[in-house]
């Protein structure tokens, strides 16, 4: 019987550089009451912990933000365009399925004839990507991958629906990942409650996104913080030994009670959400590479990113700081 060869990799791999983008337009909370929607600054802070968002305008696509927030990973990487072999584009918001995000922004970041694919599990989308690159490293199908979470909701959200209008924002974030010969991506924990799909969706192409915040609310707190533990273990790091914690920017208050039931206790907590609002794929490592600028967290140390939301999905590793 032939028996069919088997590429081997990298050891493991890991985060060399990040970077991120958000639109120059800030929209406040007074902002969004000013439009006639029923709200106010502090009835929005007090659920959800938002003082401000960014919106994109309306010639500024999905596809520009993503390029915008690779170039930086790229640059900061000090890899040539030459060297990416795998872009992967986390995000649920593209406005036509056909053609993908990722050719698109390959074609335009220079990176020739490579394989380029979406990935959709909506805010959880850049952890399941990281995961699944982490992993064609390792058994060689790739050596540098350039893995972008990049959203445009604003195309998707009803600006009347005061569940939805403010708390998702538009914006990017990138990480340039490579071989390691010792592991800087830790295993995932992930999964889904297709159970609960129902509390988070858009019912057709001419429809915008809808959700049920309190049922959402009520499983995020009951139900992650045991499964972020579980990152922590599988990666063989205790919670207290976290430099930082970058959950998906959902909501304060879920960030907050998660980060308390998680114990950990010398981490420094990301809370984008304040002045990014709710990114979906976005929001992780924008809020991380937000973190390496203000010098939050040392290159090097244990970093855990946990993603969470519509399907319902969840996904979190904890990784070694670029």
């Amino acid at each position: 019987m032939t028996q069919l060869r088997f590429t081997t990799g990298a050891p493991g791999s890991r985060v060399i550089a990040l970077g991120h983008y958000q639109p120059a337009n800030v929209v406040t909370n007074a902002d969004i009451a000013a439009r006639g929607v029923d709200t106010s600054d502090e009835w929005i802070r007090e659920r959800v912990g938002i003082a401000e968002r960014r919106f994109a305008g309306p010639d500024e696509s999905l596809i520009d933000m993503a390029v915008q927030a690779g170039a930086k990973a790229l640059a900061a990487s000090g890899l040539p365009a030459g060297e990416i072999d795998l872009v992967v584009v986390a995000t649920c918001t593209l406005e036509a399925q056909i053609p993908n995000a990722s050719a698109r922004v390959a074609d335009r970041l220079g990176i020739a004839g490579c394989p380029a694919y979406d990935l959709n599990t909506a805010c959880s989308g850049f952890c399941y990507a990281l995961s699944t690159v982490d992993s064609l490293i390792r058994t060689g199908a790739a050596r540098h991958a350039l893995v972008i979470g990049a959203e445009k909701l604003t195309d998707w959200v009803d600006p009347n629906d005061r569940s939805t209008c403010i708390i998702f924002a538009d914006g990017a974030g990138a990480a340039v990942v490579g071989p390691s010969q010792t592991p800087g991506i830790g295993p995932v924990v992930w999964g889904t409650a297709g159970d609960r799909a129902d509390l988070i969706y858009v019912k057709d192409r001419t429809s915008f996104i809808w959700q049920d915040g309190q049922p959402v609310f009520r499983w995020a707190s009951a139900t992650l913080a045991p499964l972020a533990r579980a990152a922590c273990e599988k990666a063989g790091i205790e919670p207290k030994e976290l430099a930082a914690f970058v959950p998906h920017q959902a909501n304060l208050r879920i960030i907050e009670g998660l980060a308390k039931r998680l114990g950990a206790t010398e981490a420094v907590v990301a809370t984008d959400i304040v002045t990014a609002g709710n990114t979906s794929s976005a929001s992780i490592p924008m809020a991380l590479d937000r973190m390496l600028a203000r010098g939050e967290v040392p290159s090097g140390a244990p970093v855990l990113l946990f993603g969470f939301g519509a399907g319902l999905t969840y996904a979190g590793q904890v990784i070694t700081c670029p």
